[in-house]
């Protein structure tokens, strides 16, 4: 009797089964690192957007002499953000002591989670004595629409 050797196909389905899980593992863990580190460049951002504008607008009593472009080109940022959207920012109407960071472009799981977040420096985080995450935003207007304002100053 004559013995052959190679593989069955089943043993070929087995481990092709085998590589689609891993592959599929691999795609989740790759787009779970992707999204953590867009949040962080935001968070990066606005953070040196704050203490950029802190540094330029200190002396002032308030901040309603705030110009964007002046302000990127100052610190060297781009008002364009890793979701496609912008970072923009404006006087508080009632209080130009106070100013507002707005992050544009958001999908609404990051919406939600920028909202959520701690701005432990923000004006709400403040006010609240730690209890609320100090931004607000609108986060049901569909994918690459949604907004998040985060308030700054006194």
């Amino acid at each position: 009797m004559k013995y052959e050797s190679g593989r069955s196909m089943i043993e070929m389905l087995g481990v092709l089964a085998i590589m689609g899980v891993i592959t599929i593992g691999a795609i989740s863990m790759i787009s779970t690192a992707m999204r953590t580190q867009k949040r962080n460049t935001v968070n990066e951002e606005v953070l040196q957007i704050v203490t950029g504008v802190r540094q330029l607008l200190g002396e002032y009593d308030d901040f309603s002499n705030i110009n964007n472009t002046t302000i990127f080109g100052a610190i060297g940022i781009s008002p364009k953000n890793t979701y496609g959207g912008s970072y923009e920012l404006s006087v508080d109407p009632s209080n130009p002591r106070q100013f507002i960071v707005s992050i544009t472009g958001l999908t609404d799981s990051d919406c939600e989670y920028f909202v959520t977040k701690a701005w432990s420096d923000s004006v709400g985080y403040m006010n609240s004595d730690g209890k609320q995450g100090g931004a607000t935003g609108t986060c049901n207007l569909g994918n690459g629409k949604n907004i998040v304002k985060i308030v700054y100053g006194e």
